[in-house]
Formats: C-alpha cells, structure tokens, sequence
C-alpha cells in the first residue's frame, strides 16, 4: 500500500474502542465523508488503484500531503509565500486580461 493510501486509510478508519450504538453511528458519519471502493474477485491491487486515482481526482491526497509533519524553517515559509504571492498576482492580472477582452468582444470593438 503506497504512503497515501496509508495514511487516507488511517483518516478513515473506525476506533474500536467505542460501544456498538456509538460506532454504528460513527460508521455512518464515515460512509458520507469517505470513498467507498468494491474489491472485485478479492482483487486488492486493483482496489487500491482505483481508491488512489478517486483520491487524486477528490482532492484528498492533496490534503494529505499539505498536512506537514516537518518544520518548515522560516527561510523556506518566506519562499512559499512569495511564491504562492507571484501566483496570485499572475492569475489575476490574467483575469483583468481576460475581462478587458471579453468587454471588448461584447461591446464589439
């Protein structure tokens, strides 16, 4: 099992710990906020591929891999943020680019 899928396992699995009511209810607060895969002919790989590709496609994996267990020393924060800043500042002056050609084509200059 690859280290997300590990650790998306761990996100969703149920404690033992708790009684019968309490974990029933628990499993179906997990079925509306998990991904539910069928293992077909006890083919587990498979599974595994599908749940990795819904992962992808879903967004949790990204979130898996945002959620950091390492420092960041400050030198590397500064260069995610200007980093994260220079993305910002190109994607909307992309968009004040677009807007101005889309008022252009409406008012049919």
């Amino acid at each position: 099992m690859n280290p997300a899928a590990r650790s998306a396992w761990s996100l969703f699995r149920r404690p033992t710990s708790q009684g019968v009511a309490e974990s029933l209810s628990h499993h179906r607060q997990e079925q509306v906020r998990g991904i539910r895969v069928k293992v077909l002919n006890g083919n587990l790989e498979q599974a595994l591929t599908f749940m990795q590709r819904k992962m992808q496609s879903s967004g949790i994996e990204r979130m898996i891999k945002r959620e950091q267990t390492h420092h960041i020393k400050n030198s590397e924060k500064h260069v995610l943020a200007r980093k994260l800043l220079e993305r910002k500042l190109k994607s909307q002056d992309l968009a004040r680019k677009l807007k101005a050609i889309l008022i252009k084509k409406v008012r049919g200059l």
